[in-house]
């Protein structure tokens, strides 16, 4: 996986509130809740993420932040689990090959809930809606996604973002990048025409002037976080239980307010 400007804001913030979120009752409740799930480390809720991926998941002062970070933070802290977070690829993820490993016992990186993904992996309920965009230096001619057929278009491996620009853009050349941070040095190298992924993370590459949103691409796209398709059932439960607290508390609108709020 995505704000910032108004109008997207409110179609951002009407998804939250879709969502079930929630954040912690008592140490007592909590630790009696994860005493009967599978982890991997006794205790500890282990979190794999593809990082960086701002504003979702991202290092900052030598700790793990951002959107997708701060609720697993919250979502731990409630279950009454030391929260660990590990760095792997997203291919890894979302394939569910680094759950299935025992690499982890959840995922959070802004993974897309869809079909085909649901045949491998257990997903939460929603905690995210998001858009699709396009990025291009701020000279670029290009004014929308029908600009680019023969346009060199950067995209990440394994993303929806990916299978967006197959379907609507089959004229432009794809190059697949691992993560964002290729895919950004690529066009700030002038190596791609314009990068094509989640709307948030286009957003943060806007900041010093240099590029900008050519546009925003409306999906019915939302994020969940993953777990293993087998066996996982109490945990999907225990997380949606602490997604819809954090709803109700107000903490996931704190924190939703922190990074896409104008």
């Amino acid at each position: 996986m995505l704000s910032k400007k108004p109008a997207m804001l409110a179609a951002l913030a009407a998804g939250a509130l879709a969502l079930s979120a929630c954040g912690g009752g008592s140490d007592d409740a909590g630790s009696a809740e994860a005493s009967g799930l599978d982890l991997v480390s006794e205790g500890t809720l282990t979190v794999c993420s593809d990082i960086p991926y701002p504003p979702f998941e991202y290092e900052e002062n030598g700790e793990y932040t951002g959107f997708d970070m701060d609720l697993m933070k919250e979502i731990a802290s409630g279950m009454g689990l030391e929260l660990a977070v590990q760095d792997v690829g997203f291919d890894g993820l979302q394939s569910g090959a680094v759950l299935g490993a025992r690499q982890c016992d959840i995922g959070a990186s802004a993974v897309t809930i869809t079909e085909e993904r649901q045949a491998n992996l257990a997903f939460s309920d929603p905690y995210y809606d998001s858009l699709q965009s396009i990025l291009v230096p701020t000279d670029s001619d290009i004014a929308s996604i029908d600009d680019l057929a023969g346009k060199q278009v950067g995209v990440q491996q394994g993303t929806t973002g990916a299978t967006h620009a197959a379907e609507k853009a089959p004229e432009a050349e794809l190059v697949q990048f691992p993560s964002d941070a290729e895919m950004y040095a690529a066009i700030q190298a002038g190596n791609v025409d314009a990068l094509l992924q989640d709307l948030p993370v286009n957003l943060g590459h806007t900041e010093d002037g240099a590029f900008t949103i050519a546009e925003e691409l409306p999906t019915d796209e939302q994020y969940g976080f993953i777990m293993s398709k087998e066996g996982s059932e109490e945990l999907v439960a225990a997380v949606n239980e602490q997604l819809t607290a954090l709803r109700d508390n107000g903490k996931y609108q704190e924190i939703y307010d922190s990074y896409f709020a104008e």
